[in-house]
């Protein structure tokens, strides 16, 4: 058992803690008997088929939905806890889908995440400026900071919603799909940021996503989730595709030693 000073450093190493999590949704058990942990400094990605609970792990991470059994801590404590403003920030499925006839800037943009309970009625704007231009230059978009979001392609726009998070200065940055709707080079950039932010800057990043090649070549642990964990694990040792099919259960429809006919 540990004690005093080395339960503390065990307790901070972890910033997520998730315990014989289930949660029901409609009346449906959607995920159950959810254990894990993430280290400050990971990346994790999360994927699974549709409908096998990836959104609603986020969503109770989040506090979102709320737990049938189990428990969640982030930084010690449960979801939504005072004194995890503004240390966690969500990048949404459909955190880029800005309405066209909306007129804000990528700067105007980035500024809203700097806003909290904390400083929202005495906003120190010096260093306000300061936290939105580094979040601006760490996305890559600081050529680009006073066009118009509606303007922007596919993947600046998930940039600048990233950009929007790291404004918040949060430590753990959780994203659901923020692939969906950009083209491969923009994919392998926004990707590339992501690793950078956990190598350089200390963020701790969980990413759900469909998109299992470009999971694999980032993330540097892989959970497969469907109803429970079925995987978790260092991304090099991920199983491939039959081993996948093995582990939802389905099984080959052909005889291979007898050969098939069309």
């Amino acid at each position: 058992m540990l004690t005093g000073e080395s339960e503390k450093m065990e307790m901070n190493d972890y910033i997520l803690e998730v315990e014989d999590l289930s949660v029901i949704r409609s009346g449906k058990l959607v995920i159950s008997d959810i254990n894990l942990k993430i280290a400050r400094g990971e990346f994790v990605g999360i994927v699974g088929p549709n409908g096998s609970g990836k959104t609603t792990l986020l969503l109770s991470i989040l506090g979102i939905l709320n737990a049938k059994s189990g428990r969640i801590r982030i930084h010690g404590c449960e979801p939504m806890c005072r004194s995890n403003d503004g240390r966690i920030s969500w990048v949404s499925q459909a955190a880029s889908n800005i309405p066209n006839n909306l007129r804000i800037t990528i700067r105007e943009l980035v500024k809203l995440g700097s806003i909290s309970s904390r400083n929202m009625f005495f906003p120190n704007r010096k260093k306000i400026d300061v936290v939105v231009d580094k979040a601006i230059e760490m996305v890559g978009l600081k050529d680009v900071e006073h066009t118009d979001v509606a303007r922007l392609s596919g993947g600046q726009r998930q940039r600048a919603v990233i950009a929007r998070a790291l404004a918040s200065e949060a430590e753990f940055i959780i994203l659901d799909e923020p692939l969906v709707g950009i083209d491969r080079i923009a994919r392998s950039s926004l990707l590339k940021l992501l690793d950078e932010l956990c190598h350089d800057a200390g963020k701790t990043i969980l990413m759900v996503s469909h998109d299992l090649a470009a999971i694999r070549q980032t993330a540097h642990r892989m959970i497969y989730l469907e109803e429970t964990i079925k995987f978790d694990g260092e991304t090099s040792e991920f199983p491939d595709l039959t081993e996948i099919a093995e582990l939802r259960g389905i099984n080959p429809v052909h005889d291979e030693s007898s050969g098939h006919q069309h």
